[in-house]
């Protein structure tokens, strides 16, 4: 009788890297662009933001509303593309948009109402301010507070072009927000982490403490041992303003619409 072959256990996947299988096998279309335009809606906006989770930094949502005579190829969740693909799909969709807008709300607000709700702020910021302003929203996994008809969609930056493309204009709107504060606070490594929970940036925390610019509610910040940093400038000024001259740095927005087609 010949012996039995042993099979290896199944590798169990994090949650993460299950969520980020599932993402890879969806499929980014204009379904639902389609749907929102039987119902009559002309200027659909996808609406997405960036940075939830992370531990530095603000929360940055993007609102964009896609010309649907020309087709951005390659729009899909912007965590499944590497940054030199962001890049390039960013500055299609900011050319060929009908309309674009990206907004932030910072860490300290962040810690007054909770992430949560700090998303829902920005999102609804960056649908404001788009011109010519939207006839119905599609956003990922969430509502906002406006009367104008939405439709919440799970997992919508991996099935909706509209959504993709705020994520992706988000994304790197955000990620080069966290570089710009990297030669300030280089300890962090936030160039490359940019402000998320890696174990360097995890080191850093316990070693040196959190910076100004941490979200002070979240657990890994408020948990490590050593208070928050002190610049050498801070100690020459009041540190409420520089504070703030920090916040009105890091929310600085953007918002540009091409012309009407």
């Amino acid at each position: 009788m010949s012996p039995k072959l042993k099979l290896a256990p199944e590798k169990t996947l994090s949650p993460a890297a299950a969520k980020l299988r599932l993402l890879k096998r969806l499929h980014c279309t204009l379904k639902f662009e389609t749907l929102a335009r039987q119902s009559g809606a002309r200027m659909i906006a996808g609406v997405d933001e960036v940075g939830r989770g992370s531990l530095f930094g603000p929360v940055v949502a993007a609102a964009v509303i896609l010309d649907p005579s020309y087709r951005i190829r390659g729009l899909r969740d912007s965590k499944l593309l590497p940054a030199e693909r962001r890049e390039v799909l960013a500055e299609r969709i900011r050319e060929h948009a009908i309309a674009w807008a990206i907004a932030a709300v910072d860490a300290a607000r962040i810690d007054q109402i909770n992430i949560y709700q700090a998303s829902r702020v920005a999102m609804r910021e960056a649908v404001i301010s788009l011109q010519p302003g939207p006839d119905h929203l599609l956003i990922d996994a969430m509502r906002l507070d406006c009367e104008l008809p939405q439709r919440a969609i799970i997992h919508g930056d991996a099935l909706s072009a509209s959504i993709a493309a705020a994520s992706i204009l988000a994304k790197v709107e955000r990620d080069r927000m966290v570089r710009e504060w990297d030669p300030v606070f280089p300890v962090y490594g936030l160039a490359s982490n940019k402000g998320y929970s890696t174990p360097h940036h995890l080191a850093a925390l316990r070693q040196h403490g959190p910076s100004p610019l941490h979200r002070q509610s979240f657990a890994p910040v408020w948990n490590n041992p050593v208070p928050q940093e002190v610049l050498a400038f801070m100690l020459e000024e009041k540190p409420e303003e520089v504070l703030e001259e920090l916040n009105e740095a890091v929310i600085k927005t953007a918002a540009t619409q091409s012309p009407i087609y």
